[in-house]
Parts: structure tokens; sequence; C-alpha cells
């Protein structure tokens, strides 16, 4: 099996600078700033007409801008560089993984995720749950790790998102256009694109394999959209989370039984298989089976399969596990039971929730069931998923259930803005060169104090100023096309002030994230926003589930607020956030805020990689920000127990900490008009986030505490990786 670069579609590119075509096929350019400023110095135009996508930007741009590089020195001196450094970085003996542990147990880690976040270019991801997955595997690149990824090819994406002049939310569907994307057909000996059929279904479902290169990392998606599926079943990858229970089922069958299928059809060898969430678990369900016809017990073949896998669950919301009742499961499974050497009621038990006996098949009891390691994704989620799931452990007491926690991270390399690193540089490079191979160790992160105050606020003044542009230019944009009601140009944010303290909310739209807490009193808001001397503003974004109508009428009335005269145009909602728009708003905000029901967010990334940019947080004391908050680097706001109710006084506490506290601080000038205390506070925000909260912490956390353990089980030898645990300690 293979893939190939379409070379005949660049034959315009001079072959002095070929490399670009490969560089543009490895998603490696997009957390190296200065490889895709090469692309961007090549047609700048061309660039941000493609949406920052390489491929689509080299098919489009004419012969004469790739005859001007080829012979421009300094573009050449570049261009060089960076093949070199790109090169190096692909040579699998540089990295760090193997540098540690050379000659050790193999190891490689087949890592599946209903969504993967790794560019707005491939929208195959609906929110954190798969931009973290993007990172996850983003940082296995960086150490070497060796892992294969698999996913949907989802050609619809998540949504496109359209406010309307009333502020309801339009679903727009937008077909992405494979051709003119970095994703690749895998070709099979005949050099077709490679189809395979998902075992055991009838009538059959086929999927065709694609693939995307991130980095060392191969991520294959699934499609199902091709002819030799009936047309009913063309769809199940047109996009995310289908509504249809039915629908969303068969999502999941193809995801973890086709998954596992492709990995074996295309002959990937692995020593554990690691399920982001629950909605790739029939993969173990597979691994199972195989294991039975191939002769094993039931008994030997369950405890080789849970040995040799990890299960990270994601979220304390009961409505996010999938649950599929049992006539739509015998529709599915019954003759697939059969061949597990199973009775029905034997099979149904793999995936009852003791919460709820007979309510269906739960797919993330079933993940619990059939792993070994589990972990939630921060401490506090931790011990949240071992009071929740305990009744699957009834003889353990809650402290002793076999959950523990591995806290997010988030990939550094993509989300520390260029002028942010480029600065830091200034003052790195002469003491630590290497920093970017070692961004980990907090100590090497105290050299932020030695940045001048003016130096790094001049920088976050610039990158606000450029998020108020991109704002104004999407809603000329949408003007331009939609001739929108003038009330609409307020509430997207067309009269926001750089001068004034700005806060951001970019969240999905759920109803425990709470995104109006801060409308719980309209007239206190009034006098906050409008404050002659201290006014504040704020940005919200985020989409609402399509079939989330809460979510919908939540995100409808903060735009009617945003519309409202009384608030002076410094309210804004901003549509259709992605990963390009987040990138703009965790740079260019002042404060991050983040208000859920307490006890509801597992974790919640994107104040991580706000922190990370002197953003200050300001959030309610939930997921990772109870071991964030050091009392230097942002607020917190107390929070009250998990319930919808009696809001209120996480309202009071909201508007007291922003108009007694963070106002006052932001608009305290010194004679140069710089806020020094505020700015001691981003240094503060950097040192403690950037290490801490960095993905490739957070793998080598996985490494250290869980694949050792399953590589060794997995080689059934009794070896170990020196230097790492070969079980999974408690903490």
């Amino acid at each position: 099996m293979k893939t190939e670069i379409p070379y005949d579609r660049f034959a315009h590119v001079p072959e002095r600078i070929f490399g670009l075509v490969d560089l543009a096929y490895n998603l490696w350019w997009s957390w190296h700033s200065s490889a895709s400023v090469l692309f961007k110095q090549l047609n700048r135009e061309e660039w941000k007409m493609s949406r920052h996508n390489p491929v689509r930007m080299l098919q489009d741009t004419p012969p004469r801008y790739f005859e001007r590089a080829a012979t421009n020195p300094e573009f050449l001196r570049r261009y060089d560089i960076i093949m070199h450094r790109f090169r190096q970085y692909m040579e699998p003996r540089t990295s760090w993984f193997a540098q540690h542990y050379p000659g050790r147990v193999p190891l490689t880690i087949a890592y599946l995720s209903s969504e993967f976040g790794v560019h707005h270019s491939l929208p195959f991801y609906a929110g954190g749950l798969g931009v973290l997955a993007g990172d996850h595997i983003k940082a296995a690149s960086d150490l070497g790790v060796p892992t294969v990824a698999v996913g949907f090819m989802y050609a619809e994406g998540y949504l496109h998102q359209h406010i309307e002049a009333n502020g309801w939310q339009k679903n727009v569907a937008e077909i992405l256009d494979r051709d003119a994307a970095p994703v690749l057909r895998v070709l099979d000996d005949n050099g077709r694109q490679l189809v395979v059929q998902v075992p055991l279904l009838d009538p059959p479902i086929h999927v065709a394999v694609w693939k995307v290169q991130v980095g060392r990392v191969p991520l294959y998606l699934l499609d199902t959209h091709i002819d030799e599926n009936l047309p009913e079943n063309r769809s199940i990858s047109h996009r995310l989370y289908l509504k249809e229970i039915e629908s969303r089922l068969r999502q999941e069958v193809v995801l973890g039984i086709g998954g596992r299928k492709v990995i074996h059809t295309l002959g990937i060898d692995y020593s554990a298989m690691h399920l982001n969430e629950g909605h790739s678990a029939f993969a173990l369900l597979e691994r199972l089976r195989e294991r039975i016809v191939a002769g094993m017990s039931f008994e030997e073949a369950r405890e080789q399969v849970r040995g040799t896998s990890i299960f990270t669950t994601h979220t304390p919301v009961p409505a996010a596990h999938d649950v599929f009742p049992e006539d739509l499961m015998s529709k599915y499974f019954r003759n697939y039971c059969s061949s597990l050497g199973l009775t029905w009621d034997e099979f149904m038990a793999l995936g009852e929730d003791p919460h709820n006996p007979g309510a269906g098949f739960n797919m993330t009891a079933f993940a619990f069931r059939m792993s070994r390691f589990h972990n939630g994704v921060s401490k506090k989620h931790g011990e949240v998923a071992r009071e929740m799931w305990q009744p699957l452990w009834p003889e353990h007491p809650v402290e002793k259930v076999p959950i523990d926690y591995v806290t997010n991270g988030v990939h550094v390399p993509t989300w520390l803005n260029h002028r942010i690193e480029w600065l830091i540089d200034r003052y790195m490079d002469p003491i630590h060169p290497d920093w970017r191979e070692d961004y980990d160790n907090p100590t090497i992160w105290e050299v932020i104090d030695e940045i001048p105050d003016e130096e790094l606020w001049r920088e976050h003044q610039w990158l606000k100023m450029k998020l108020f542009a991109r704002i104004r230019e999407r809603k000329r944009l949408k003007w331009a096309g939609h001739r929108d009601e003038p009330a609409n140009l307020a509430a997207e944010g067309l009269m926001l002030d750089t001068s004034a303290l700005t806060i951001g909310f970019a969240r999905r739209f759920a109803e425990y994230k709470r995104a109006d807490l801060i409308f719980q009193d309209l007239d206190r808001l009034d006098r906050i926003v409008n404050n002659r001397w201290r006014p504040v503003q704020f940005i919200f974004a985020g989409k609402a589930h399509p079939a989330d109508e809460r979510g919908k009428q939540i995100l409808q009335r903060i735009y009617l607020y945003a519309q409202d005269p009384r608030f002076g145009g410094r309210i804004a909602f901003v549509e259709d956030y992605d990963e390009q728009l987040a990138h703009y708003m965790v740079h260019g905000v002042d404060v991050w805020m983040n208000t859920p029901v307490p006890l509801m967010e597992a974790s919640g990334t994107s104040g991580m990689k706000a922190g990370m940019n002197g953003v200050l947080n300001l959030s309610v004391l939930d997921g990772w920000w109870i071991e964030g908050y050091n009392g230097r680097n942002g607020w917190a706001i107390e929070g009250r127990p998990a319930t919808m109710e009696g809001i209120e006084p996480d309202a009071e506490m909201l508007y007291d900490l922003i108009e007694n506290e963070i106002a006052p601080l932001y608009y305290s000038r010194t004679m140069d008009d710089i806020p020094h205390k505020w700015v001691r506070m981003m240094k503060e925000s950097i040192k403690s986030i950037a290490p801490q909260y960095s993905s490739i912490r957070m793998l080598k956390e996985y490494i250290t505490r869980y694949y050792p353990s399953v590589c060794t089980y997995a080689t059934g030898s009794g070896r170990q990786m020196a230097g790492l645990e070969e079980v999974c300690l408690p903490r």
C-alpha cells in the first residue's frame, strides 16, 4: 500500500523549488511558522484566498510567481534552510523517543478518534475533542513516538455557521475539495484507491482510505462516499455527529470495526490501541473477535485486548455518552455476537450502564470494561469520573476505582503566536537556543521575566489589532455577500474598540457552559461595558450542535443582546468559529472567560492556548484551571455545585471581579501608558501555563504511565522499556 502525491498537477513549479509540493502535503509546515511564511512569501494574496491551504495555493498560483521565486536569492536561502530542517525532522533516528529509548521494546500506538483538528484546511473536527486529538498526534510526531492515527474523512466537515438577522444559527454545508487539500488517496497494489469492507455487516459497507501526513505520524481517514456502497450508506461519513441514532451507530461501527480492519489491511503492527473517547470503542470488539476466530477462548482474548488498550474519557456530561437501544444493536450485531461465542444477553452486558440497566449499549461503559488503562483529562475530572463510574467496580471504594488522570495539554508550536515566539527567541536563544525541543521544562521559561514590559505589551497590542481587523474583514465579506441589516454590523464586531479591555468567550454553545452567565443582570452589565473611564467589551464565538435547540436559543439571545444599542456595540458575536478564528481569538483578547457549571468541565484547553500567549484567564475553578490557577496568572470564580439552578451568585462574583479588579488593573497605566502590573500577570501566565499545559508534557505522561505497560503486555516477554514504569502507578 502506498500514497503518491499527484505531481502532474504541479508541473508549473520549477525543479529548483519543487520541494514545496512535498512540504505542502505534510502538515509539519502548519506548526513551523518559518515554513508557512515561505508559502506566504511566494504569493501573499493566494495564500490568503486559499485560507492558508498550501496545496490549493500552489495549484492556483500562476507560473510567473514560481519563476520569480526560483531566481530570488533571499527566497532560495530561506527555502533551502526550511527544506533541510524538514528532511532532518523526518529522520526517525533524530527524534526524542529514538534518542531516549534506543533499541527498546517495539512500541507503536494506534490512536483512534472520531475527530481530528490538525488544520482548518481539513475540517474534520467539531471542537475541543478533535483539536486535542490533533495536538496529541502533533506531539507524537515531535517526540517521535511511533503512532498511527485513524479517523473519518468528513466530506462536509462539522458545520459552517451562518447567523441570520434574528440571531438564529443556520447550518451551511460546504463540500471539501479533496484534490485541493493536503490529503492523499491510499493506493492498493493495482494503483487504485484502497477500499476495505467493514467485517460482518449486511448489506456490506465499504470504506475508501485517505491519508494525511502529520509530521512523522500518518493519519488514515475512512470515507464511505463511494460507488461500492448503497446510497443510504454513502452518507455515513458526510459529517460529524449525525443526529439520527441509527446513523450514529453505523458511523461508530464503521469507525471502530472498519478502522481496525483498515489498520490490519495496511499491514501495520501496533502494540497498543488508545481510544480518544468512546466513539471508536467497537474497535475493541473487533480485536476481541479476531482473537476468538484465531482459536483463543473468550476470557483469553478479552484479557489480551484489555491489557493492550487505553481509554481516555473526556466528559462528565451524561448526555455526551452514546447509548444505543437494544433493538438497534440487534439489527447490526445479532450475527456478530455469535462469532464471539456469546449469548445475546452476555453481549449486551458488555455495554450495560450500571446506572441505568436495560437502557441499551453504553459505549463508555463498554470501553471501560474492555480496556485495562483508563484516564480522565484533569485531576478534578479523574475524581469526578471515579465517582461517576464506580458502579463498574462495585468491589472498590471510590478512591480505588482504576480511573487515573492525565491533564490535557495543547501543542505549543501550533498555538503560540509566531510574534510572541520570535520575541521569546531574542531572549531565550543566548541562554537556551534549543528551547523549542525542551519547552515542557518550566525552568527555561523563567527568561520571560527578562523581556521588557513595553516589548511584550507592544506585541500583544499588535495581535489585538490583528484580531479586530480579521473580525471586520469577515464582516465586510458577509455584508458584500448577504447585505445584512445595519444592526448586525454592530452585533458582529464592527464597532469594537482596540483600546478597550476585551474579554473573549469562544466555546461550544452547550447549556452547561453558561455562555450567557454575564447577562444575568443587564443593568450591572450596562454599567460595566459603558463605563466612561474603564469600558469593557465582550467577543463571543462558537457553534451550537445542530440538534441542540437549547444551545441555539442561548446563542440567539446573546446575538440579540449584541444588537441592542444599549450596549453601544461593545458586545459582539463572531460567526463560524473554527481553528483559524480560534488562533486570532486566543492571541488577541485581553482576558479569556470560561464559566461552566462546576464539575461539568472535564478540562477546557482553550484557556491553555490563551494563557501561553499572555492572555489572562477568568474562569470557574473546574477542569484544568483548578491545577493551573496560582493567584498570579488570572482570576478564579469559586463556582457552585453542579446544578443549572441558582447561578446568580456566580454571576455576581463575575461582575465583581471585572468591575473591581480586572478593569482597574488593565487601566492602571503609568506615564509610559503601559499597565506594568497587568504585564507582570501576562508573564506569569506564560511561564506557568506554556510548559505545564503543553501536549508534549501530556504525551510524556502517557508514555511513562501507560504505553510501556501495554507494550510489555503485548510482547508477553516481561521486558520493559528502560527508565519506564512497568505498571500504571496511582498518584
